[in-house]
């Protein structure tokens, strides 16, 4: 992210701070090619008009129509559920559009959504999304993307746990200290810089706190509440992914799985493949799968360190709903399934991209914003392309992304 990127998006958010409290607080900023400002407006800034509105007539009175750069607070629906931001590009040909959240109206995949279909949209991170959202509070906390209508992932979050592992070992870290430092070494680092105590040691600690928190969350996870609990056909997805990448049986092929979790996949998916290794952080998975699969290997470790494998092992590296998890470092991981996988060996990792509303037995699709109780629309898809972009750094080829309803996959081939 850019300095000027960063500055235009923390001024949408100042302009978006004038708007009404009583309604929906939005910022918008228009910069030319030379990174001065064109225009802003805000929601409410006429009485009753919307921010597109109030930005169009001043575009008009400028006689605008072209702009480098756009960056909106909240992609805006109207009263008519059209997107405001794509009637503006259809006036002003604008060359890179910034994103901070989606509507909380937003609750399914559009096809004039200019964030999906415009593939250069780029988003705001997520300190200030987190700060969109506060001052959206009443409205968002309202939506149906909010996680309490999943009592499962709204009582039991990763950040939580971890602050209350790492204090039980003498490290008072807060739940903002550990969303602020969600990466493995940046959480060490803190530790080590707070508490002045030796890197390995700080490392240690969050790898426990890391692996307790996994193995309380999932180690016996009810899928009841889980968004495949509404998708019959997601062993058929995964298998379709894969007979895309290869011609071979699965009970043909070696195969590591990296993230069990409770096993349910696992045990769905490979329980008639006679070369499988299983590895998690959590210990409690891995007992359930192995108990289900007595002829598996299994391996304590995290997705970033599979040292205790040899490379040029493996036929087929899956790993599912564990490159979106929190703390995860997915270069590190990438790396290390490069490593194992033979040559023309295939990867398939998935994002999760839903919830489950189980009040009313659908799934609400996009993932939690860290530290917040609210799932953005955009994450998973935008989470996919990360994912890709470090494949691709990797050395990965034939990289290709499959959207269902309930999590996207990613396959790729070792060069």
């Amino acid at each position: 992210m850019s300095p000027n990127s960063t500055y235009w998006m923390n001024y949408a958010i100042s302009v978006a701070q004038k708007a009404p409290q009583s309604g929906r607080r939005v910022g918008v900023a228009l910069v030319s090619e030379h990174n001065e400002l064109i225009c802003s407006a805000f929601e409410g800034e006429v009485r009753g008009a919307s921010w597109y509105r109030s930005l169009r007539r001043r575009i008009q009175e400028l006689g605008t129509s072209s702009a480098h750069s756009v960056y909106l607070t909240i992609n805006t629906l109207s009263a008519a559920s059209s997107f405001e931001l794509a009637e503006l590009l259809k006036e002003v040909r604008i060359d890179r559009v910034y994103i901070g959240l989606p509507d909380p109206a937003l609750t399914s995949y559009l096809d004039d959504d200019p964030v999906t279909a415009r593939r250069h949209a780029r988003r705001f991170p997520d300190d200030l999304q987190r700060e969109i959202l506060e001052q959206n509070r009443h409205l968002y906390a309202v939506s149906e993307q909010n996680i309490e209508c999943n009592p499962h992932y709204s009582t039991h979050r990763i950040s939580e746990a971890v602050s209350t592992g790492l204090r039980s070992r003498g490290f008072a870290l807060s739940r903002n200290d550990v969303n602020e430092n969600r990466g493995r070494i940046a959480l060490a680092s803190l530790i080590c810089q707070r508490y002045g105590i030796e890197y390995k040691e700080a490392d240690r600690a969050v790898n426990d706190a890391l692996s307790e928190a996994f193995d309380a969350k999932y180690g016996t996870y009810d899928y009841a509440y889980d968004a495949r609990a509404a998708n019959v056909r997601w062993m058929d997805d995964f298998i379709s992914v894969y007979r895309r990448s290869s011609t071979r049986s699965l009970s043909a092929v070696n195969i590591l799985n990296v993230g069990v979790g409770a096993g349910h996949e696992a045990a769905a998916l490979f329980s008639d493949c006679p070369q499988i290794t299983f590895v998690d952080i959590a210990e409690s998975g891995l007992a359930n799968i192995g108990g289900r699969i007595p002829s598996s290997r299994t391996v304590v470790s995290s997705a970033e360190d599979l040292s205790a494998l040899p490379e040029n092992s493996f036929d087929l590296y899956v790993s599912l709903r564990t490159y979106n998890s929190s703390f995860f470092d997915t270069s590190a991981a990438a790396s290390e399934a490069h490593r194992v996988l033979k040559p023309g060996a295939v990867i398939i990792v998935s994002v999760a991209n839903g919830f489950l509303y189980t009040q009313r037995g659908c799934v609400v699709p996009g993932l939690i914003i860290p530290g917040t109780e609210f799932v953005d629309l955009y994450r998973g898809m935008d989470t996919a392309n990360l994912i890709g972009a470090e494949l691709d750094c990797t050395g990965f080829k034939d990289i290709r992304i499959f959207p269902t309803s309930t999590e996207i996959y990613l396959s790729a081939v070792t060069a």
